[in-house]
This record gives structure tokens, sequence and C-alpha cells, in this order.
């Protein structure tokens, strides 16, 4: 007589956390297209749709261009695993997650990297520069937070929220980036814009003269033309297109 069958982790959920697992695996595995992981470490999370405040965050000790729907683990608040899962996670890793995700109803995905040139940037007095058209959209919405050691103090969480308040990017002074979407796809276009912005930045106090800063005035005005010109679309639009470029890559992250 044959064992009996073990469902699939899609068998388990809804198909509304299946898409969630997807589009998160898919950000991990873009992460890693782009050269943005750090070994094992840092974490995307995503909030799990439903009632309950449930979320969904990498296996610990998985690569991240290894991370597939079906790996990531299911956690609550607390870090703990709410659903049988073979993998462990790295609690103290969902240290600063846990504390946006608690604080802001509208931050379903949470993308915290170690980028070089997000680091570079952070470790700076001034932060991001208003020198690219790029930094102009996390301009408009940015936050800074002191470095106060390895993110494993729970005191440390309602500083952290005080400094974010309702921004959606936020430079973790000699640390990293963050930033947080409604989506996967938000939270992984408002990174590659962070990101490139402070890389172009890194380019450009390379070249040894002075810099010219767009002016204030200007800056304030793109911060309004800007959530005109995306009309909330903009992660929307490019997402399809990046969930295709996996898929000619590898399709696996969809198991």
């Amino acid at each position: 007589m044959s064992a009996p069958r073990r469902s699939s982790i899609r068998e388990q959920v809804s198909a509304e956390e299946w898409q969630a697992r997807v589009d998160l695996a898919a950000a991990y595995r873009l992460v890693a297209l782009y050269g943005w992981d750090d070994l094992i470490f840092t974490h995307i999370s995503a909030r799990v749709p439903g009632a309950d405040h449930h979320f969904l965050l990498n296996p610990y000790g998985l690569m991240f261009e290894e991370v597939t729907a079906s790996s990531l683990v299911k956690i609550d608040l607390d870090g703990q695993k709410v659903m049988a899962s073979a993998y462990a996670i790295n609690p103290a890793g969902f240290t600063i997650h846990s504390a946006v995700h608690a604080a802001r109803q509208d931050a379903l995905c949470v993308m915290h990297l170690h980028t070089d040139y997000g680091i570079a940037v952070s470790a700076q007095q001034d932060g991001l520069l208003p020198i690219s058209q790029q930094a102009m959209f996390p301009l408009a919405s940015l936050a800074y937070h002191d470095y106060e050691g390895l993110a494993l103090n729970e005191d440390e969480k309602p500083r952290l929220v005080a400094d974010l308040s309702d921004k959606n990017y936020m430079i973790l002074r000699n640390h990293g980036l963050l930033t947080i979407g409604k989506n996967a796809a938000e939270a992984f276009l408002s990174m590659y814009i962070l990101q490139h912005a402070c890389k172009i930045q890194i380019l450009a106090q390379s070249g040894g003269s002075e810099l010219h800063r767009v002016a204030e005035p200007i800056v304030n005005l793109a911060a309004k033309q800007l959530s005109a010109v995306t009309v909330g679309q903009g992660a929307q639009l490019a997402w399809p297109g990046l969930l295709r470029k996996l898929d000619r890559i590898d399709s696996s992250f969809r198991d």
C-alpha cells in the first residue's frame, strides 16, 4: 500500500497567498540577479493576504537565487512559524521588518538590503543628494535612522518607526537601505530607484569636481510631479516585464 500523498504548499494556501508567494520569491530572485544580495543575509518580507497578521520570509540559509514560492516560511509578528516548514528563519533578521509591519498597515512588503552603493551613501553626512532625476523619487518620501548596532534590540523598534513615520524610503545610517510597498512590485521598484540614485551619487562624486545640485524649489516641484507621472502604476507596469525576464532565465521561483 502506497503512502498517502503529502499535499503541496500551493494546495494548502489560498490563491491570493500563492500569488503573494510567487511575487515575493520573484523579488528575491531579482535582488540576486541585480547583485544586491548579501549572501544569505538581509530580508524581504510580505504580509499574507487576509485577516491574520502573518508574513512570508525567506528560509534562513538559502541563497536569494534559490528562494521559491513554496520554500517561503509563514510567520507571525513575533517571528514564530504558523505553518509547518522544513526551513528555519532568522528571528533577529525580522526585527526591523516586524516593527514596520506592525506600525504601518500599508507596509505589505518591506525590503531591506545591504548594497554597496546604499551603504556608501548611508555613511555620508549629507545622505542622498539631489543630483539626479532618480534621486527625486526617494527624496520625495525619504527618512533616516541612525545606527544602533546589530538590529537585535526590541527597544530600537519605536525609534525606527518614529523615524520612518509615513515615508516609503529609508536610509539606515552605516547599514543599508529600506523600502516599503503595498506589494512586492512596489517595494522592489522603490528599491531599484533608491539603489540607482545611490550608485549615481557615488559615481558622480568619484569625478572629483563639485557637484551641481538640483535647486530646492525644483526638488519640491518634482515631488508633486512624480505622482502624476506614474499615476500610481509604475510598479504594476514594470513588474510584468521583470517577471518575464526571470521566466526567460529561470522560472523555478514559481515552484
